[in-house]
């Protein structure tokens, strides 16, 4: 498994942080705002492969990119990005080893902060 930064999922998230579709919510908040499975299958049916992808900083390229396999340290609930998803996503990506992952969430994370003042 080699997991690396999904890049066009850092600038999806980004311009999104931009325009406002943001939750400043907090830490805890993740584990009730993240997507559940059939939240998720529905977006996919909806929306397609691609735009699922540009849900989670984590791309493994080595798994089908039509499986939820291939992604990682999802961000947002597919309307904005969460503060709680992305302190989530960071310290995960910390624990594992990730490091550019990590530091692409912390960056992210100071931006959604940055955005408040």
């Amino acid at each position: 498994m080699a997991i690396e930064l999904n890049r066009p999922a850092l600038k999806h998230a980004r311009a999104l942080v931009r325009d406002g579709k943001v939750v400043r919510d907090d830490r805890d908040a993740w584990s009730e705002a993240a997507p559940t499975p059939d939240e998720e299958n529905a977006f996919i049916e909806r929306e397609g492969w691609t735009e699922y992808s540009h849900w989670h900083l984590g791309i493994d390229k080595s798994e089908d990119r039509q499986t939820k396999g291939a992604y990682s340290f999802p961000f947002g609930d597919f309307r904005k990005v969460h503060r709680s998803g992305v302190i989530s996503g960071e310290s995960r990506a910390g624990q594992h080893g990730h490091d550019e992952i990590r530091d692409a969430l912390k960056a992210l994370r100071e931006l959604i902060d940055q955005d408040e003042s």
